[in-house]
């Protein structure tokens, strides 16, 4: 008899479910063995995906919470008014607190004196003083003590206005340094002087002179590489400044004695405007003693009077001139030294032949 399996089955295959299965591998199961799996549990853990997923999602905490900025150190030292909340009314009587403008909180550039006085209602003036005036004296004289001792010693202080006026001209209208058309400027008086004495002194060459020097100003500045604004602000610089100095050569172009009467009335005027006087009330009284040095000077006779005058009203007008915009220093003490000089040079010389 032979032997047949158990169960009488022959040749057939052992029954199924006496086999143990095996379980096929999972990814999951693979994935995770430090779960703290123990030795009897063989089986998936049927939520290994979702528990990848809530790792890599969102909470219920993290959807629920804001998101919070970072926040830097000075954010949290500095301290902000609550918004929407109307300050108080100051106290009647109490006296504010000093606080800070735009140009501080914005951070523009600091506002210049002229700048805060237009922004106040207040006169961006201020007058050059004792003494430019004083210095102003001392050259006058200087030029009626050289008109009186011939042509040539009255051009000495004569040049020295001339290049005085060129340089405080350009700094009075900010251009500084500019030496290039202070030179110019210089220049041009340079050679209407030497061309007056060459042409007898005659008034016509002054200008001649000054129109060469418009060209020769224009041609300057279309060499720059600056803006079109900046070009014709520094042309018109320097045209004036040329003027200006050019001008000035009016005593040269003018006989000694109105030369000596225009000088000493433009000296005692200067002096006398810059007494601690009204505006209105120093000006009547620096005309008045013009007048009253003219007419001393110039003989005891009203043609003296009248070029003093003159000559102080245009002195009075570059004086003005030089005061204006919170000039500085430097300002008060070459354009308000030199200009009233430079400004009362023509109508010395035209007053002069009027009364010749």
């Amino acid at each position: 008899m032979t032997n047949q399996p158990y169960g009488g089955y022959g040749a057939q295959e052992p029954y199924a479910p006496y086999q143990q299965p095996q379980p096929q591998p999972q990814p999951q199961a693979q994935a995770w063995p430090a779960q703290g799996q123990g030795p009897g549990q063989g089986y998936d853990d049927p939520f290994a995906d979702q528990h990848t997923q809530q790792w890599q999602g969102q909470t219920w905490e993290t959807q629920m919470q804001p998101p919070v900025a970072p926040v830097s150190a000075a954010e949290e030292t500095s301290y902000l008014p609550p918004q929407g909340v109307a300050e108080p009314a100051p106290v009647a009587g109490a006296e504010p607190e000093p606080g800070y403008g735009p140009a501080t909180l914005g951070g523009n550039a600091r506002v210049t004196d002229a700048q805060r006085a237009r922004a106040e209602g207040r006169s961006p003036i201020i007058e050059p003083g004792l003494q430019p005036a004083v210095l102003t004296a001392v050259l006058g004289l200087l030029l009626a003590g050289g008109a009186a001792l011939g042509t040539y010693a009255l051009l000495v202080p004569l040049v020295v206005v001339q290049g005085v006026t060129a340089a405080g001209w350009f700094r009075l209208n900010g251009m500084w340094p500019a030496r290039q058309g202070i030179a110019l400027g210089f220049l041009g008086a340079l050679v209407a002087d030497a061309a007056m004495l060459v042409a007898d002194r005659t008034p016509g060459v002054i200008l001649g002179t000054l129109g060469v020097w418009v060209l020769l100003s224009l041609m300057l500045q279309l060499r720059s590489h600056a803006d079109p604004d900046e070009r014709m602000y520094g042309l018109m610089a320097t045209v004036v400044a040329a003027a200006l100095a050019i001008a000035a050569g009016g005593y040269l172009a003018a006989d000694a004695d109105p030369v000596v009467v225009g000088a000493v009335a433009v000296a005692a005027a200067m002096v006398a405007r810059a007494l601690p006087l009204p505006t209105a009330v120093s000006v009547v009284v620096a005309l008045a003693v013009a007048g009253g040095a003219g007419f001393a000077v110039g003989g005891m006779e009203t043609d003296g009077a009248l070029i003093g005058a003159g000559a102080a009203v245009c002195a009075l007008i570059g004086h003005r001139v030089a005061s204006y915009d919170y000039p500085s220093r430097f300002v008060h003490f070459t354009a308000g030294v030199a200009l009233p000089l430079a400004a009362a040079g023509p109508a010395v010389c035209i007053l002069g032949r009027i009364f010749a």
